[in-house]
Parts: structure tokens; C-alpha cells; sequence
């Protein structure tokens, strides 16, 4: 004797199925987008610019670093400059920061939950130049010539 199904529990079944494959989509998509694209902090990063480069196998994205001032430690005794990489998605940014390393740069910045690889490595987008300061340089020929302090 076969068991049979009538068809009316098997369209409950395929709606039940339905509903809840359309809850799973709509949770992966609302999670995806919260994660990668829902900027979560804004703030502004003041530092001296260490480096801004070009860079990546399959998605070539611009990555920089900025050490800012103090110093800051993830074990105790131990000191570590505090740095700050971050990512710049704006190739005009990039050319410009480029062009002032070493300067005292203030960033004004965009912080996501992940990365994406074709928008930079690092969680922190930097999306604006706020200000740009040029860092007083030492004073090079200061001292007298070599020959004159041996005399």
C-alpha cells in the first residue's frame, strides 16, 4: 500500500519552502550590507604621513599609513608607535596625500565592519583631505665645518 500526498500539503510544503528561502535571502542580503557597505564611525585622523601606496594582485587599491603622535602598547611593558592604516578609494585623494609624505596631515575618515577587496584592505576609508602642515624640518648645515673644531 502507497502512501500518497495530497496535493494540498504539498503546496503547503513548496509555500513553507518558499517563505523560508526568501527569509534566509533577505537575511544574507541585509547582513552583507551592514557588514561591507553601512559605514558604522566617522571621525578625523591627525598624524605625520608615513606612506601612501599602490598596490594588490587582483584589485589594485590605494593603502596608506599615518603614525600619530604618543605611543600606544597591546602588551603591558611593551611600546609601539601608534599607527593608523587605513584605505583611500578616491585616486585624486591618493595622488594628492602622495605628494606631502612625511607632512602632518589631518583625515577625515570612514570606518566599516569588513573590507572589501576592490575598496582597499584595510577597514578605515579616508575620503577627504582636511588639512595638510608642513613639518618643521631640522636644520641641516647648523654645525661648524669638521676642520674648525679640531683646531
Amino acid at each position: 500500500m502507497a502512501i500518497t500526498i495530497k496535493p494540498s500539503i504539498k503546496s503547503g510544503f513548496r509555500k513553507l519552502r518558499n517563505v523560508l528561502l526568501i527569509l534566509i535571502a533577505l537575511g544574507l542580503i541585509l547582513f552583507v550590507g551592514i557588514r561591507y557597505y553601512y559605514p558604522f564611525g566617522e571621525g578625523v585622523k591627525t598624524g605625520q604621513l608615513n606612506y601612501v601606496v599602490y598596490k594588490g594582485i587582483l584589485f589594485k587599491t590605494y593603502e596608506g599609513k599615518l603614525i600619530q603622535s604618543g605611543f600606544q602598547s597591546n602588551k603591558p611593558g611593551a611600546i609601539q608607535s601608534n599607527e593608523f592604516n587605513f584605505s583611500i578609494s578616491d585616486p585624486q585623494i591618493a595622488d594628492s596625500l602622495m605628494r606631502v609624505g612625511g607632512q602632518i596631515v589631518e583625515l577625515r575618515y570612514k570606518e566599516y565592519f569588513g573590507a572589501l577587496p576592490w575598496r582597499g584592505y584595510s577597514n578605515y576609508i579616508v575620503y577627504e583631505i582636511v588639512s595638510i602642515t608642513p613639518v618643521n624640518s631640522p636644520a641641516v648645515n647648523n654645525y661648524p665645518p669638521a676642520a674648525a673644531v679640531f683646531q
